[in-house]
């Protein structure tokens, strides 16, 4: 990893310091996606066993997974897994339980009665990350707050072959439309239909830069996304009181993830700094998927700052996905976040709690869009309606209201529409 000193870089430099590095190939990267697409769109099915071959090296007879197989995957699970998905699955529909909406319903003025009511999505298309490393705790992210809203066809597709853990948790959440169909192929098969896949109302879940950049251009043809969620990101925010060897790992759990993913340390501890790139160094060593995680790491820094202070004003600039605060007093920081998907407070709250077991949502806004999108929740699996209703008494109080501003804007059928009503009633 780099290492910068904050203040020795120009506005500029520490502009390009915060930059993705999944975002510098975005030109490219568009053009291949959009080839896909219209792959799909002219071929179908066809073009999606095509690529089953041609990017995940398997050769399908189906697209769509059988309930027998998925019965099957399930057998093969350990039961010490399955007692942790379990788990899981428990905290995350306790925490996306609470969300479900309150009613709205009040009188704004006497006879003038307004509600807000909200209605589940009626199709939504779960894609779950499978390639390197299978998700299936992605699984539990999406498919349990879709079932908690009540949606009524869920479709969830994942790259061929898919692990035995993703079609065990499917059937954990009662999802039972499964299809191997992974990468950009599967975000435009859920968005416009193929011959064996149904065109859903939203598309959910995380993926590479590939996936992301699909739900990019479906959102533009006027298809649903919940959010950007690209390849994965931490932004560490450590003190002197850190201990390096956990600042290291929370670094690392990130740069597993892909070549693609980025990892920041940001400090204003230079001792610190140091600590944590020998304990990166020690951890590798100890790593699987460490090739993947150096990758990673080349394209990611340690940032030295002057104060605490200045770390979170980082922090806000970059506006991770992941941000843990590690630091001797952390809830105090909470106030000065302005943008982060998910923030993770404390010594003892690595982010891989919230990755799979906490209770919160793991898809969360990437490459900068946390300052306008928030984590998935429950509200994201519903859409909301407002209704209003006046009596006679409250539509008399509030007409002159409404005639008074329709004629500032020149409608007159607006305020006709108020006009007729006070005929009749006086009538």
């Amino acid at each position: 990893m780099q290492t910068l000193l904050w203040n020795d870089l120009t506005p500029s430099e520490q502009q390009n310091a915060l930059v993705r590095q999944a975002q510098t190939i975005q030109n490219s990267l568009s053009k291949q996606v959009q080839a896909i697409k219209q792959a799909v769109r002219d071929d179908g099915d066809t073009a999606l066993f095509d690529f089953a071959k041609r990017f995940d090296n398997t050769e399908l007879t189906s697209l769509n997974v059988s309930q027998a197989d998925i019965n099957k995957a399930g057998e093969q699970v350990s039961d010490a897994l399955k007692s942790a998905i379990q788990t899981a699955y428990n905290n995350i529909h306790a925490f996306h339980s609470a969300q479900i909406p309150i009613p709205i319903d009040i009188e704004t003025m006497t006879g003038v009665h307004c509600q807000v009511i909200t209605r589940p999505i009626d199709s939504v298309g779960l894609y779950i990350p499978g390639g390197s490393a299978p998700l299936f705790s992605t699984v539990l992210m999406l498919a349990i707050p879709a079932k908690i809203a009540g949606c009524q066809k869920i479709v969830l597709c994942s790259p061929a072959p898919i692990s035995n853990e993703i079609l065990y948790t499917a059937k954990l959440c009662g999802i039972d439309t499964v299809y191997a169909i992974g990468g950009a192929g599967a975000i435009f098969a859920m968005a416009y239909g193929t011959n064996s896949v149904p065109k859903v109302d939203k598309i959910f879940g995380p993926g590479n830069a590939y996936v992301t950049e699909a739900k990019r251009q479906v959102l533009a043809d006027g298809v649903a996304i919940d959010m950007p969620a690209g390849p994965s990101e931490v932004l560490v925010v450590a003190d002197d009181f850190a201990n390096p060897a956990f600042v290291a790992s929370d670094l690392l759990s990130q740069a597993e993830h892909g070549a693609d993913s980025q990892v920041i340390l940001v400090t204003p501890s230079k001792t610190l700094a140091d600590k944590v790139a020998g304990e990166i160094d020690r951890q590798l060593t100890l790593l699987s998927r460490a090739t993947t995680a150096r990758l990673a790491l080349d394209k990611s820094r340690i940032i030295i700052a002057d104060d605490l202070t200045q770390c979170l004003a980082i922090s806000n600039m970059y506006a991770p996905e992941h941000l843990i605060i590690n630091t001797q007093n952390p809830r105090t920081c909470l106030d000065d976040i302005k943008h982060a998907g998910s923030v993770f407070l404390g010594a003892y709250t690595p982010e891989s709690m919230g990755d799979y077991a906490s209770g919160t949502n793991h898809v969360l806004p990437t490459y900068g869009f946390a300052r306008t999108h928030s984590s998935l929740g429950l509200a994201d699996f519903y859409k909301r309606m407002t209704v209003q209703e006046l009596h006679p008494s409250g539509f008399l109080a509030l007409a002159p209201t409404v005639q008074a501003m329709a004629q500032a804007e020149q409608l007159d059928a607006h305020k006709l529409a108020v006009t007729v009503r006070i005929d009749e009633l006086k009538s």
